[in-house]
């Protein structure tokens, strides 16, 4: 009798060994750590943060950054614990999957954050490319500018010179050239028609 009590005995402490105590306990904490019990919160942490920087580090592949979400995560934990339902699941189950939510999150925003990047640079390039492309047009025109005012007779071209390049009035134009101011006015209406001829015929 005393030996099937002794063997019952056994086999029920081997049944207690057999059980895990940790799930419960991690409820409990967490339980606690709805209504407040900062003390809990701390056990919760110490049991759970190595396994939430584990799972982070899987999904984000980078270590900082899984610190980063694993602490979001915990704060979250403390912020939301009155959501935790016992009987909907064990309390670790519920702690992983907001850190794989949030490490998803992390992934998804990082690669949307490089896809910004990357449009901006892409931009940035079309606008590099477009201030390029409107200088080299500048200078073609230059050229061309330059290329027809050699081309015009010298009464015709020092006037157009002085007055569009050097900034004169007409009147500083006209003593700078000893030329009455209706003369001047003349000629640079005539150079500036053959200028436009000019350019018209090489463009």
């Amino acid at each position: 009798m005393d030996r099937g009590t002794g063997s019952q005995r056994e086999g029920d402490t081997q049944g207690r060994r057999g059980e895990s105590t940790d799930e419960p306990g991690l409820d409990q904490l967490l339980v606690r750590a709805a209504e407040g019990d900062e003390e809990a919160f701390a056990g919760l942490y110490e049991a759970l943060v190595d396994t939430v920087m584990g799972l982070a580090c899987r999904v984000v592949r980078d270590k900082a950054q899984a610190e980063e979400v694993t602490q979001d995560v915990m704060v979250e934990v403390w912020r939301t614990a009155k959501q935790f339902q016992p009987a909907r699941g064990a309390a670790r189950n519920w702690v992983l999957t907001l850190a794989h939510r949030r490490a998803v999150d992390r992934v998804r925003s990082v690669a949307a954050g490089r896809a910004r990047e990357l449009r901006a640079a892409v931009r940035e390039q079309e606008r590099s490319f477009d201030t390029v492309a409107e200088e080299v047009e500048v200078r073609e025109e230059q050229r061309v500018v330059f290329r027809c005012l050699t081309q015009l007779a010298r009464e015709l071209r020092l006037p157009l010179v002085l007055a569009y390049y050097e900034g004169l009035t007409y009147a500083e134009v006209a003593e700078a050239l000893s030329t009455p101011p209706g003369t001047i006015k003349s000629r640079m209406r005539q150079g500036l028609k053959r200028l436009y001829e000019c350019m018209e015929a090489g463009s």
